[in-house]
């Protein structure tokens, strides 16, 4: 962050000085947890429903901050914020506090007044931001945006999904004025959500990925998911440019709704930045010639799927707009890493068994992804394929047949077992008897530790596991159990490579 007086952060906020000196610096970090405060920090008092930070005031300065963003009074240098007026709290702070008298939505719109500050301060010089959003793979696009621009200027993203509304003030709060580059990832649960994000960190850039079914039980349809998610491309200003998906007709159509510039990326022979000749490796790796208006150039991605091609040259896209050459975007997409755990994660053990660890969240566009490329990876190699598949969540009505859908799926693409956790998946189960699948091919199993106990007992060498559920399901513990050592007993049959 800049750096700010205490007096000049409460006017930002519109707070009042407790104990604390006027003149004091914020010198340090922004932070909600005292175990990362840094000297000359600012720790952010959230209440929530287990802990409250106001509580935690004393030990916080203790590690090094001057002072507390804070809803009351505390034994400690604070800035006290006046609670919301009626009407005033955007009801996504208000469920990610978990507080019941909206303090945490209070100390939240404080947070979001000083980012929207320091951002507007460090857009005056030479910052640029850059937002994108989508119904899948924001995370994994955002990670290969920050990988292009890092050899241009500082650049700061987030880690992992940080992409609420604390994780975007306070991602944008590590930005300073050496930042050149502020990358922000933007979620949205219901109308007016991703408008509001754009409003603490104003994008010059915007990228819209794709429109699809996640959230749909909350939003109402697809067209009603593709209404908020162009809110970003509304927020972008003149002199700004939308990037957009032209393979996805209601992200395309999203062109009519912004007074920025359009560059189009995708496969289609019309986009601007687009791929051709995508093929696949044997590990499902993404090989293909990048065509842009000013060059081409050869990728060969080192992610695995084919569904990173869009998700690069949305990314490709935007480093070309912040002056890199087609050769360089190559390059650089060429040599980029997993940044964000449990996406397309992929482990194999000392006994050949392949472990696909996309168990972050799932979705049925990015769980139809994670199968293709599944199928991808042990087509024509003699190894045996696993989807181990939990519930989709948050797709309203459409549930059920969501499910049976990518039941079948799992057949059509010859995939050789399909594991089920939980009654709330069993359509995927049936969709897959539906479809053909018939004996042992299919099981549906009532949690996590049955799933585990079903692998243990029948993977075999060679095998590849695709682990995939919305996070909810918790399958993350199916993937990780999978990777830990066994216990084994003392005879002499004892297992030599992991698990039988």
């Amino acid at each position: 962050m800049i750096v700010l007086s205490l007096a000049e952060i409460a006017d930002v906020v519109g707070g009042r000085l407790h104990h604390a000196d006027p003149g004091t610096q914020v010198t340090g970090s922004v932070e909600f947890d005292t175990r990362k405060l840094t000297p000359g920090g600012l720790f952010v008092a959230l209440p929530g429903e287990k802990v409250d930070g106001h509580d935690f005031a004393a030990q916080a300065v203790e590690a090094g901050a001057v002072a507390v963003l804070a809803a009351r009074e505390v034994d400690a240098p604070a800035i006290v914020v006046p609670p919301l007026a009626a009407g005033e709290a955007h009801e996504r702070s208000v469920a990610l506090t978990g507080d019941k008298d909206g303090s945490g939505a209070a100390v939240l719109a404080a947070l979001a007044k000083l980012a929207r500050f320091v951002v507007q301060r460090l857009a005056e010089g030479n910052l640029t931001v850059v937002g994108v959003t989508g119904s899948s793979g924001k995370t994994s696009t955002k990670d290969l945006i920050a990988q292009l621009l890092e050899p241009l200027g500082p650049t700061v993203a987030p880690p992992g999904s940080f992409n609420n509304e604390l994780g975007h003030p306070w991602t944008a709060l590590r930005a300073d004025a050496e930042t050149r580059h502020l990358v922000l990832e933007l979620s949205a649960r219901g109308p007016g959500h991703i408008a509001h994000l754009a409003e603490i960190a104003p994008p010059r850039i915007g990228a819209v990925l794709n429109v699809g079914s996640a959230h749909v039980g909350e939003f109402g349809s697809r067209e009603g998911i593709a209404k908020t998610k162009g809110e970003l491309v509304e927020a972008l200003p003149e002199d700004g440019v939308a990037v957009l998906n032209l393979d996805d007709p209601l992200v395309a159509a999203m062109a009519s709704r912004t007074k920025a510039r359009v560059v189009f990326f995708g496969e289609s022979a019309s986009a601007q930045v687009r791929a051709e000749n995508i093929t696949l490796d044997d590990q499902a790796r993404a090989s293909f010639r990048l065509v842009t208006p000013v060059g081409e150039a050869d990728v060969t991605l080192p992610l695995h799927g084919e569904h990173h091609v869009s998700n690069a040259l949305a990314a490709a896209a935007i480093a070309l707009e912040l002056g890199s050459s087609p050769n360089e975007v190559a390059e650089r997409l060429s040599a980029v890493q997993r940044r964000s755990a449990r996406r397309m994660e992929v482990v194999t053990r000392e006994d050949g068994v392949t472990i696909l660890n996309d168990s972050f969240n799932a979705n049925p566009e990015s769980m139809r992804a994670g199968l293709k490329a599944l199928a991808a990876m042990t087509r024509d190699s003699g190894r045996r394929s696993w989807a181990v598949l939990g519930v989709m969540g948050e797709l309203g009505a459409d549930a059920i047949t969501a499910h049976d859908e990518i039941g079948r799926l799992v057949v059509r693409l010859n995939i050789a077992k399909l594991v089920v956790i939980g009654p709330e998946a069993a359509a995927m189960h049936q969709g897959a008897h539906q479809e053909g699948s018939w004996g042992e091919e299919s099981a549906l199993v009532p949690d996590v530790e049955a799933a585990i106990a079903l692998l243990h007992d029948q993977l075999r060498p060679g095998d590849v596991v695709l682990v995939k559920a919305s996070k909810a399901a918790g399958l993350w513990r199916v993937a990780e159990a999978l990777l830990e050592p066994r216990e084994t007993d003392n005879s002499e049959n004892r297992s030599n490579g992991g698990d039988a």
